[in-house]
């Protein structure tokens, strides 16, 4: 595999899941990316969703001892050199382009790319990348799709994410193009609005056994 899909599997280190994280309130970003790492989930995804993201990545970089934040729904260059800047180990994009490509090829940080058609995988697949995001995945043909790539495929691997809950990741993880799933089911809203870390860490705990 080339060195930057080596570089962000090493950074996941067979992380079944990675939390997908909108963060409302910034305050939240530190003791929620401590929770999900004592739960056994250091590698997080911190979406671009919200005005608060990027302090919320720069925060859980420079606080949380341990914790892995990457950045995710990466739209262009501009937001990928932020959120590199910011302190992101890794970046997702919910799709692929040149100008994602490019910027991904020019810097350390490496990108997880979104891909659902041959076409585009094979894309990614010609500038190195071995690993990718596969999104949306319950709207895509989920499970049927992925069994359907293993084959002419076989040297890409995939992290499915988009309608993935605490019923259907085990049944992802079995598969043997699927090394990990993204979603934000360990992390709920509610207990997140009410401060509730320790629900939140045995939500991590219970999801980093999964596929094991």
């Amino acid at each position: 595999m080339p060195s930057k899909t080596e570089k962000l599997l090493s950074l996941l280190n067979g992380q079944p899941v990675i939390p997908v994280l909108k963060i409302a309130n910034v305050a939240d970003a530190v003791p929620l990316a401590r929770a999900l790492a004592a739960g056994g989930l250091p590698a997080i995804e911190i979406t671009l969703r919200t005005a608060d993201a990027l302090e919320a990545i720069r925060r859980v970089a420079g606080e949380v001892e341990g914790a892995i934040v990457g950045a995710g729904t990466i739209l262009d260059a501009k937001q990928f050199d932020q959120a590199a800047a910011a302190g992101s180990k890794f970046i997702v994009s919910p799709g692929i382009t040149r100008e994602l490509l490019a910027a991904a090829k020019d810097s350390d940080v490496p990108l997880l790319p979104g891909a659902i058609t041959p076409g585009e995988i094979m894309a990614a697949r010609e500038a190195g990348l071995r690993f990718l995001k596969f999104f949306p995945a319950e709207q895509s043909g989920g499970i049927a799709s992925l069994k359907a790539f293993a084959s002419p495929l076989a040297d890409v691997k995939f992290c499915p994410t988009g309608g993935i809950s605490a019923k259907n990741a085990a049944d992802y993880l079995s598969l043997p193009n699927v090394l990990c799933v993204g979603g934000s089911w360990v992390a709920p809203d509610e207990l997140v609005k009410a401060g509730k870390w320790d629900e939140i860490e045995a939500l991590a705990q219970t999801a980093s056994k999964l596929g094991k």
